[in-house]
């Protein structure tokens, strides 16, 4: 009886999957079978789950590449993009600076213009004197080849005066058009450090840009910002 109490715990262990009965004296004789029995089931099993935890944590530390943006999308603080446009055929009829840069331009033109209408008008006047006089035959030739070099001089002279008042007045418009852009450009680069817009752009009528969204309109507020320090300035 001995010998069978002690081979019991051997047929258990292979038959694993048997219950067989067992008498009290059995039960009480028989080591206690351990918690978890190691098969290769078991260990190809472990192994597996650790292969799929490692590969987990490959997956979830590997660092994907970022994608790259075109420049003018990109922003170091991560914040959607800001435009906002000016509308600038308004700020043309509206900024005070302007409507006083083109009147004294206005003034100039007015009277360089009045000048040589004026030369011109006395020039064909004496044109027209002089061609009576050849007809009445009322001067000598000698004197009427002197009188018409001096008009072709004076009609020389007004075709260079007028030339030459053209370029001037051409230099003063660009004059003009980069006192304003200076001036609107430097206004806005102080405007922009409390807003921080990234793009301001400008609109016009007959630009480029066919569509704007009013409410990226800040033209009302430029023109009362600028026309405020223009007159502050001009204290």
């Amino acid at each position: 009886m001995q010998e069978e109490i002690v081979n019991k715990p051997e047929e258990i262990q292979e038959n694993s999957a048997i219950e067989l009965p067992k008498t009290t004296e059995e039960k009480e004789a028989s080591p206690k079978h351990p918690f978890f029995v190691f098969t290769v089931n078991t260990v190809l099993g472990l192994v597996l789950l650790v292969g799929l935890v490692i590969l987990y944590i490959l997956v979830l530390s590997k660092k994907e590449a970022p994608v790259q943006l075109p420049v003018a999308l990109q922003n170091s603080k991560g914040k959607a993009l800001s435009v906002v446009y000016l509308n600038l055929d308004t700020l043309n009829m509206k900024y005070e600076l302007i409507r006083n840069l083109r009147k004294d331009l206005e003034a100039t033109v007015n009277s360089l213009q009045g000048e040589l209408k004026k030369d011109e008008a006395s020039l064909q006047k004496d044109g027209a004197d002089f061609q009576q006089k050849v007809q009445a035959n009322a001067i000598s030739e000698e004197k009427g080849k002197q009188i018409y070099e001096i008009l072709m001089q004076r009609q020389q002279a007004l075709v260079e005066k007028k030339d030459r008042y053209t370029q001037m007045m051409a230099q003063q418009q660009l004059a003009m058009n980069q006192k304003l852009t200076d001036s609107l450009t430097n206004f806005l680069k102080r405007f922009n450090k409390t807003y921080k817009f990234d793009y301001i752009m400008g609109f016009k009528n007959d630009g480029e840009i066919l569509i704007a969204n009013d409410t990226l309109d800040i033209t009302r507020t430029i023109l009362d910002a600028i026309n405020k320090e223009y007159q502050e300035r001009k204290k």
